[in-house]
């Protein structure tokens, strides 16, 4: 992952790093200086290289002597003192024995830099190639935004009432919004909403994250504004008496409990591999699987024995993500942070249930069914 840029004699040094140790110094696209993995993942570390800097002249120059005498050697310093959790980077720069920049960084730079791209061969014309182009040309027609919620209005409506379908769109649109929320927050721009039928919805952006804690908080804000809703649409039933409110505040919230399962691609599988790829002890690891466990016997206790099953292929997940986070280009959770996206996780998966087994105490068959479907 990249954790610094500084600018020298016009170009960019960057400094790219992982948890397992592995540090690499690059000036422009020239490689200057790198430090293997090791277990001493963090602390300080020292990269020195040299730089050559050629001095112009009027006269042309053919001597080999002469040219070499032009060129002037410049030793460069880099210390960096790095602490992953809670992250904290600080470094000082020097140039021929002196301090030229000195500073920190933390959690908060990296989400807001914008790493540099790296230049690409181009590649020859391909059909995947093609796809991408036909993709990217696909998310940027605005009419088929138009197109694809009038077809989830009449897929939904197929199955249900008008009325019916057009609250659920619009239940769909407020757990994206959500999202988009989430990635406005981070300064990344957003290219907007689009409903999928069957499927659901997509926030779509072109811009990239930085830590664990944006995937966190992007991928939970969906199903947070679809506990919002639910929670209103139990509010209007109170009110009104109306099972029209009843029962889109049940299906509402079993839509967003499903997105909120911790296996990729859905919001939960993100969730999860944020706080696994973060831990970075095997007290982390038994801990996250322990808390998956109880999940597991809760589940089939209630019985709810789609979202236990589903929960033993998050554990599995768990093991893999875990056994990979060294790996990850992204600027891992805290043990503040650990702790902060369980909880918040826990507990909208929690009030997402009570809201369902609430209306499934009603008797009424329909208000029964997402209860039904996670028993099933």
């Amino acid at each position: 992952m990249e954790l610094l840029q500084i600018q020298l004699f016009g170009k960019t040094l960057r400094l790219e790093a992982s948890m397992a140790g592995w540090q690499q110094l690059v000036w422009g696209e020239q490689i200057v200086s790198q430090i293997t993995a090791s277990e001493a993942s963090q602390g300080i570390k020292t990269h020195r290289f040299e730089l050559i800097q050629q001095v112009n002249v009027d006269n042309d120059i053919n001597n080999a002597e002469v040219l070499a005498a032009q060129s002037k050697s410049i030793v460069c310093e880099l210390e960096v003192d790095l602490t992953w959790q809670p992250f904290l980077l600080s470094y000082t720069l020097k140039v021929d024995g002196k301090t030229i920049e000195s500073s920190s960084r933390n959690e908060k730079d990296i989400e807001q830099q914008t790493p540099i791209a790296i230049n690409k061969q181009p590649t020859k014309l391909s059909i995947i190639g093609l796809g991408s182009l036909a993709l990217k040309l696909f998310k940027s027609a605005k009419v088929i935004k138009v197109v694809l919620a009038g077809a989830s209005v009449a897929a939904y409506s197929w199955f249900f009432s008008f009325q019916f379908a057009a609250s659920l769109i619009v239940c769909l649109v407020f757990h994206e919004y959500g999202h988009i929320r989430a990635m406005k927050h981070f300064g990344m721009k957003t290219k907007g909403i689009y409903l999928i039928p069957f499927i659901g919805g997509l926030a779509v952006t072109d811009e990239k994250i930085n830590t664990r804690w944006q995937d966190v908080v992007i991928s939970i804000m969906g199903p947070t504004f679809g506990l919002l809703m639910s929670i209103f649409c139990v509010l209007m039933y109170w009110l009104t008496d109306s099972q029209f409110f009843a029962g889109l505040a049940a299906f509402n919230a079993l839509l967003n409990l499903f997105n909120l399962l911790p296996i990729l691609p859905l919001d939960g599988g993100h969730i999860l591999k944020s706080i696994s790829f973060s831990m970075n002890s095997k007290l982390g690891l038994v801990s996250c699987i322990a808390g998956a466990l109880i999940g597991i016997v809760a589940s089939y206790a209630l019985n709810l024995t789609l979202l236990g099953f589903l929960l033993i292929i998050g554990c599995v997940e768990i093991i893999f993500e875990w056994k990979g986070r060294f790996n990850s280009s992204l600027l891992p959770l805290d043990r503040y942070g650990q702790l902060f996206s369980i909880t918040w996780y826990l507990v909208t998966i929690s009030s997402l249930i009570g809201i369902i087994f609430y209306f499934a105490k009603t008797g009424d068959e329909l208000m029964s069914l997402p209860l039904i479907i996670l028993g099933s």
